[in-house]
């Protein structure tokens, strides 16, 4: 128990700014063993960002609301995870061969490509979770935060690391079935307080979206890198609402 305890510590270290014990940063072998828990780290962010809905929808309007949210779960995270985002944009879309993209990608420059995408990603999540409603986000909120981090670790278990040396390579460890069985136990609980066929919809969404960022980076780099989770994280979780909001669910 106490070596799961580690192993959860170290997913704290590596997905957010929450108190973690200063020597997991420098155990790699806890670190390796952390993305069974990837998930519930993203239960705890998404916890934080409704629970930060639910105060200050009490003193504001909806739109500040959600708003304050979005910066909650943001301040918490990093930013780890839209700054991974639009790095992979800035070198998916400015890059034409594998070293080129890795290159545009460790540049901590942001580029046109990847400021317009980071714009759109965060306007759309934005927009997607005002037309939830009020009812509706909170739940939304832990649910997507939790599922699109268990879909970082269903990219992990399936490729390679695309780098030699990295922040995330010391997270790189060939997932068993076990391990991701536990990643989405702890996935299930927050779909139960969602509409059954709207989360059916959105799990379908979210896959989707994981399935085409998977295929392009093994395609074009054979692999993924620290920046490709966090782009996975992003587009899942707005894949996820906007799959929450379909007109067929």
């Amino acid at each position: 128990m106490r070596r799961e305890g580690v192993y959860f510590c170290a997913a704290l270290y590596f997905f957010t700014r929450l108190p973690a014990p200063a020597w997991v940063g420098q155990n790699a072998p806890a670190l390796s063993h952390s993305a069974r828990y990837f998930s519930a780290a993203g239960l705890i962010v998404g916890a934080i960002g409704a629970a930060v809905f639910a105060a200050a929808h009490f003193v504001w309007p909806l739109t500040l609301a959600v708003l304050l949210s979005m910066a909650a779960t943001v301040y918490f995270t990093g930013a780890i995870h839209e700054d991974g985002w639009s790095d992979t944009v800035d070198g998916f879309g400015g890059g034409w061969s594998k070293d080129k993209i890795l290159a545009i990608m460790r540049d901590s420059r942001i580029g046109s490509f990847g400021a317009t995408a980071l714009c759109l990603i965060l306007l759309f999540k934005f927009c997607a979770l005002l037309e939830l409603g009020a009812a509706l986000i909170p739940a939304a909120l832990i649910a997507g935060h939790a599922l699109s981090r268990f879909c970082t670790t269903l990219l992990m278990a399936v490729q390679e690391y695309a780098r030699e040396e990295g922040k995330a390579k010391a997270v790189v460890s060939k997932l068993t079935p076990g391990e991701l069985v536990v990643g989405a136990l702890f996935v299930l609980p927050a779909l139960a307080f969602l509409p059954p066929l709207s989360v059916l919809t959105g799990l379908v969404f979210a896959l989707i979206a994981t399935l085409w960022l998977a295929r392009l980076y093994q395609r074009q780099i054979g692999g993924y890198t620290g920046d490709c989770l966090g782009a996975v994280q992003q587009l899942s979780e707005v894949a996820f609402y906007g799959g929450l909001l379909c007109k067929f669910s």
